[in-house]
C-alpha cells in the first residue's frame, strides 16, 4: 500500500525525490504478505516499508487498472479521481521497469480473494494519508486580510492531523519543503499596540509640557490685590519657598512659583521676615510681595520685650493716642485667648505678659489693637503648645507652665547673647534649691527690681533693693515673681528647659561679655573690675 497519498498503479520510483525514505539495498525491494490494517496504520513512515507487503511504491491495488491510473510522483494528481490531468511521468529506466513487471507478475498469481481483501486495505490506507500527502492551498486569505481582521478559525481536526504525523510533523509539498504555516493577524494585539505607542507618545508630550511649565512657562497667579481677609504665620528660618507654600495653602497666592517669581523681581523680596501678616484672598503674587515688604503695614515686636513697651508701640504704629491698647488689654483680657494656665496668681501685674509673642505682625491703616494683640496671643499659645512645659516644669521643680515662662523672660532680659542663656538658666535654679547657702534662695536679679519700677536702670544699689517690698522684687522676697517680667522668644525658652550643667551662683557682664562664677569672693572681684572699668570710661 502507499503511505503518502500516491494513487495506485504502476509508477516508478523517482531516483531524486527525498521524501520517500529508504529504497532499501540498491533500490530493490522485497514484496511480503500483507499485514492486517491495524498495524499498517501504526507503521506509516517516511518511505515504504517492506514489513507491509504486497502494494508496495510501485503497484496499484488490485481492481484499479494497474499500470492505468497513471499518478504524478511530484503532485499525486489522478485524473480518474480528482478531475485534474496530472502530469505523466518521464520515461522510466529499464531496471525500474523490469521490477515493475515482475511485482506485476507476482500479484496476478494471487487468489482474486487475497487481491480484494489487498484492494481494500490499500484504498482505506490510500484515503487517508492522501489528505496528508498533497500541498496545502495557498490561503485566499492571506494576502487579502486587513491589520485589524480576525483570521477564520481552522476546522478542529487540523490539531488532530497534526499530532498524529508520522515522525516529526506535517506533510511536505511536492519540493521536499514544509509548507508555509498560515500567519495569524491579530486585530485586538495590533489595536494594544497601536494604544501602547499612543500612550508613550502622549506621555513623553505631557512630561516635555510639564517640564516647559515648570521651566519656562509664567506660573499661575491670581490678578490685582485680592478680597478679604486672611492672617497668615510664617515660620521662622523659613525661605520663599516654604513662605510661598504657607500662602498658596492659605489661598493667598494661587502658586509658589507666582510668589518666588515676583519677590524675585522685587529688591525687597529677599528681605520678608518671620511673623503674622494680615494679607488677602487670592492675591496675585507681586502684590502679596509688596504688602510684606511695606514696612508701613507691619509692626515688629523684639524678644524680650515688657507688655507696656508693646502696648506703646502698638499705638504709635497705629496713630492712637497713648494709653488705648494698654486699655483694650486690661479690659478685653479674657477675650483674647490666653491659655487656663495663664493667670494663675492674683498678684500678677499683667495677666498678658509673656504672651505677646516676638515677632512680625500686620498694623496695617485702619487696623485695631485688639486684632493686633489676639494676634500675638495666638502665636505664643502655637509656639508654646509645640513643647511639654508642664512635664518640663516638673522635671525642673517648677510648680506650674506659667513659671518656666518666667524663667525664660529672666534669662533673656539678663543674658547678653543667646550662648549666655543656658548657663543664666543654671544660675536660677541653683539660686532657687532650698541648700543654696549663696544667697539663701533668693534670685536677687536686677531686672526684677526694675520690672516693678516700670524701669531700666543699671547701678542699683542691693542693700536699697533687699528694702523694697514688691512681689517682683526678687532682692526682697525668696523664689520665683508672680510671673514673667517681658516676652520671652524661643531661644530663652529652649534655654530654660534645658539649662547646661554647672554649680554657678553668680555672673558679671563687661563689655558685651558674660563672666560666671562659683562663690561671692569670685563674684567680689569681678565687679570691682567692672565698676574700675566704668570710672575710667
Amino acid at each position: 500500500m502507499t503511505e503518502y497519498g500516491r494513487g495506485p498503479g504502476s509508477q516508478p520510483w523517482h531516483p531524486e525525490d527525498p521524501l520517500y525514505g529508504d529504497q532499501g539495498y540498491g533500490g530493490h525491494q522485497h514484496p511480503q504478505h500483507p499485514q492486517p490494517e491495524q498495524q499498517q496504520y501504526g507503521q506509516q513512515q517516511y518511505g515504504w516499508d517492506p514489513s507491509q507487503g504486497a502494494g508496495g511504491p510501485y503497484d496499484g491495488g488490485p481492481g484499479e487498472g494497474y499500470g492505468q491510473q497513471p499518478v504524478d510522483p511530484y503532485s499525486g494528481a489522478r485524473p480518474d479521481h480528482y478531475g485534474t490531468p496530472g502530469a505523466y511521468p518521464p520515461p522510466q529506466p529499464q531496471h525500474m521497469r523490469q521490477q515493475q513487471e515482475q511485482h506485476v507478475q507476482h500479484t496476478q498469481q494471487q487468489p482474486q480473494q487475497h487481491a480484494q481483501q489487498q484492494h481494500t486495505q490499500q484504498h482505506q490506507a490510500y484515503e487517508q494519508p492522501q489528505e496528508q500527502w498533497r500541498a496545502e492551498p495557498a490561503d485566499p486569505l492571506e494576502d487579502k486580510l486587513s491589520l485589524f481582521d480576525d483570521r477564520p478559525e481552522e476546522p478542529a481536526a487540523a490539531a488532530d492531523d497534526e499530532a498524529d504525523e508520522p515522525r516529526g510533523g506535517r506533510s511536505r509539498d511536492r519540493r521536499g519543503k514544509k509548507p508555509k504555516k498560515n500567519k495569524r493577524r491579530s486585530g485586538t494585539a495590533c489595536l494594544l499596540v497601536a494604544v501602547v505607542l499612543v500612550g508613550v507618545v502622549g506621555g513623553g508630550g505631557y512630561l516635555a509640557y510639564d517640564y516647559w511649565q515648570t521651566h519656562y512657562a509664567a506660573a499661575p497667579d491670581y490678578d490685582g490685590e485680592g478680597t478679604g481677609e486672611v492672617k497668615v504665620d510664617i515660620p521662622k528660618g523659613a525661605g520663599l519657598g516654604q513662605m510661598g507654600e504657607v500662602l498658596q495653602k492659605a489661598g493667598v497666592v494661587k502658586s509658589v512659583g507666582a510668589f518666588t517669581e515676583a519677590a524675585g523681581k522685587n529688591p525687597k523680596g529677599g528681605s520678608i521676615q518671620p511673623g503674622t501678616y494680615t494679607l488677602h484672598k487670592e492675591m496675585s503674587g507681586k502684590a502679596a510681595v509688596e504688602m510684606m515688604t511695606n514696612t508701613a503695614n507691619f509692626l515688629t515686636i523684639a524678644e524680650g520685650r515688657r507688655a507696656v513697651q508693646i502696648y506703646g508701640a502698638i499705638d504709635e504704629k497705629l496713630g492712637l493716642p497713648a494709653g488705648t491698647t494698654k486699655g483694650v488689654a486690661k479690659n478685653q483680657v479674657k477675650e483674647l485667648g490666653l491659655p487656663d494656665w495663664a493667670n494663675s496668681d492674683p498678684k500678677i501685674m499683667d495677666p498678658l505678659e509673656g504672651f505677646l509673642y516676638p515677632s512680625q505682625y500686620s498694623a496695617g491703616k485702619g487696623t485695631k489693637p485688639e486684632t493686633i494683640l489676639k494676634q500675638m496671643v495666638a502665636r505664643a499659645k502655637e509656639n508654646y503648645a509645640k513643647q511639654d512645659l508642664e512635664g518640663k516644669a516638673r522635671e525642673l521643680g517648677l510648680k506650674s507652665p506659667l513659671q518656666l515662662i518666667t524663667v525664660a523672660s529672666l534669662v533673656n532680659a539678663e543674658g547678653m547673647t543667646h550662648d549666655d542663656f543656658r548657663k543664666m538658666s543654671r544660675v536660677i535654679y541653683n539660686r532657687l534649691k532650698p541648700s543654696n547657702v549663696q544667697t539663701n534662695g533668693k534670685l536677687e536679679f536686677d531686672s526684677t527690681a526694675n520690672y516693678a519700677k516700670n524701669q531700666s536702670k543699671l547701678d542699683l544699689n542691693p542693700q536699697e533693693l533687699r528694702k523694697y517690698d514688691h512681689p517682683y522684687n526678687t532682692y526682697f522676697i525668696k523664689g520665683m515673681p508672680p510671673g514673667p517680667i517681658g516676652n520671652p522668644g524661643a531661644e530663652a525658652l529652649r534655654a530654660a528647659m534645658d539649662p547646661e550643667p554647672g554649680d554657678w551662683y553668680y555672673f558679671v557682664s563687661i563689655n558685651e561679655k558674660t563672666t560666671f562664677t562659683k562663690n561671692l569672693q569670685e563674684h567680689q572681684k569681678l565687679v570691682d573690675e567692672f565698676n574700675k572699668s566704668r570710672k575710667s570710661s
